[in-house]
């Protein structure tokens, strides 16, 4: 009966291992991801820490302090204030990192947000706190604000402060010529627009996916900061995964050798009972023990002694005188129990061959997709271009609108249901979803939405009463992360990374976008204008290869 099979004990025994084995193998890489993961944000945080810190202690007066707290927090879009230090609690490790200018990283799984205390020499009653709850392009271009803004102090003497800071960073920081780099016209232009870029590398080695952050010097424009390569995060690199493996294999060992070993055993008192008899010791008999294939074997064997010692006790006496007759059927029963045994033994080995080799096998497989990565999607987006009413994206934007009950007055002057104009639709109303956010933010109480096609150029438009942009500022309010020092954009942290999407979706929609002072509301007036019909050179191939 299969619950009495040795052979079926044997592969349950294998199943169950190798489930054991593939969830320690998973709680282990867990637990020593999450320890690589915690050294990896330490790492990643210690050089930006202590630049932030040698910041903040520059500052002479506590206002000032403050003052250079909210602009880095307004840099980097993230919350960053000082805390009683009495309120936190440290264990023994992260005091020494606190001691040794090092950040202390605590992130919280739930929440994910990682929160990074940094002591200051000068202040021990506090810590400088930093929540993290993304990192984006916004927070990676911030970092070589914080390094160049360290160097300011040390006018000509920059590549000497720069080795002095880059025992607290754990990637390279350095100053090159831009001609070595190897960059394409589009990202030099980027870079003399005075804005930072992000070189992504992805290779098949041990290293990985990197990235490097490259920033104008604005003394210098010869000459650029380079931030990295900083690796991304390998959650399963080569040497976890040898390590798992070989682990794995380890205990699969160890679970097929205690499977085998009761067969094993068996087999080996089945041998060593024929060596008896062949050697004419007939009184060797076997244990028989359960039910299995092997007691089978057991009990025929020692049936078949029984009646080999009856056979020759009674032909005892007859020996010499048949001999040569007994001869014959002892060699006879010798060579097929011989064959028997060779048999069993060969077809045994032979399937426990094949059973490891498909669990191995099975484990490889599961290795090989968990070490397979996603790569990073570059370039511009694909663009679905198609002939949109212009008056029906306006009027969900401002049903929209109004359904958050703002509190402020939306107008909007719609244009014929006939005017049309080409563009991808969920762009368009992402534009127009940003002008008209921004405008309630700063408004006083009034905002006009309009839009229309004018002289085969398409345009939205959005007004609003506050308090406008400056001229001298109109301009660079499209850069990324860029912040005016106003109070319009102090109240919510600038127009930055929003204004800076919709100049590029401008510019993929082979248009531009500019604001000014509103000629009725007399607050800001954001505009974006782009072909009402694309011409052939820009066709949807062109544009997704000029935005990347």
């Amino acid at each position: 009966m299969l619950k009495h099979s040795i052979f079926l004990r044997i592969y349950a025994t294998l199943v169950g291992m190798v489930i054991l084995v593939t969830v320690l193998a998973y709680f282990s890489t867990q637990v020593i991801n999450y320890h690589r993961a915690q050294q990896y944000r330490e790492s990643l945080t210690d050089g930006i820490s202590y630049v932030m810190t040698q910041g903040v202690e520059r500052q002479s007066t506590l206002q000032q302090k403050k003052d250079w707290i909210s602009d880095a927090s307004d840099l980097l879009d993230l919350p960053l204030h000082l805390v009683d230090a009495n309120q936190i609690e440290l264990s023994s490790a992260e005091q020494k990192r606190i001691d040794n200018q090092q950040a202390v990283v605590r992130y919280d799984a739930q929440s994910m947000v990682a929160n990074m205390y940094m002591g200051l020499k000068s202040d021990k009653t506090h810590y400088l706190l930093l929540s993290v709850n993304k990192i984006g392009e916004r927070q990676m271009k911030a970092l070589p604000i914080f390094i160049l803004d360290y160097l300011i102090y040390y006018p000509g003497q920059e590549q000497q402060h720069l080795k002095t800071i880059q025992q607290h960073f754990s990637y390279p920081i350095e100053m090159r010529s831009v001609l070595d780099l190897g960059l394409d016209s589009e990202q030099i232009g980027r870079l003399r627009q005075d804005q930072s870029i992000l070189l992504y590398r992805d290779s098949a080695t041990m290293r990985g996916t990197t990235i490097s952050i490259v920033s104008p010097l604005l003394n210098n424009p010869s000459e650029v900061l380079i931030i990295g390569p900083v690796p991304m995060f390998n959650w399963m690199p080569f040497e976890l995964a040898a390590g798992i493996t070989l682990l794995s294999l380890f205990l699969l060992s160890i679970g097929v050798y205690f499977a085998i070993f009761p067969l094993q055993r068996k087999v080996k008192q089945t041998i060593v009972a024929l060596d008896q008899i062949k050697s004419g010791d007939l009184s060797a008999r076997l244990q028989v023990d359960g039910y299995d294939e092997m007691a089978s074997l057991s009990s025929s064997y020692n049936d078949m002694a029984n009646h080999i010692e009856r056979l020759i006790e009674a032909q005892r006496e007859l020996m010499r005188a048949v001999s040569h007759e007994l001869r014959t059927p002892v060699a006879r029963i010798r060579f097929a129990m011989e064959m028997l045994a060779d048999e069993d033994d060969y077809e045994f080995r032979q399937s426990q061959v094949g059973m490891i080799d498909k669990d191995i096998e099975a484990l490889n497989t599961l290795i090989d997709e968990i070490m397979t990565y996603a790569k990073l999607e570059q370039g511009a987006p694909s663009l679905d271009i198609e002939h949109i009413e212009i008056a029906s994206v306006l009027s969900q934007v401002v049903t929209e609108t109004e359904a958050l009950k703002t509190g402020k007055t939306v107008t909007l002057d719609m244009p014929a249901s006939d005017v049309v104009a080409e563009a991808e639709r969920r762009y368009l109303h992402r534009v127009v979803q940003n002008f008209v956010g921004n405008a309630i933010r700063h408004c006083h109480g009034k905002v006009h939405v309009s839009g229309g096609v004018e002289k085969g150029l398409a345009f939205v438009c959005v007004e609003d009463d506050g308090e406008g942009i400056a001229e001298e500022d109109r301009e660079r309010i499209f850069e990324a992360f860029a912040r005016l020092d106003d109070s319009r954009t102090r109240a919510s942290g600038g127009y930055g990374l929003g204004l800076s999407i919709v100049s590029r979706i401008a510019f993929w929609f082979g248009g531009k976008v500019n604001v000014d002072q509103s000629p009725t509301l007399k607050g800001a007036r954001f505009t974006m204008t782009w072909p009402a019909v694309r011409a052939k050179v820009h066709s949807k191939k062109d544009k997704v290869k000029n935005g990347a």
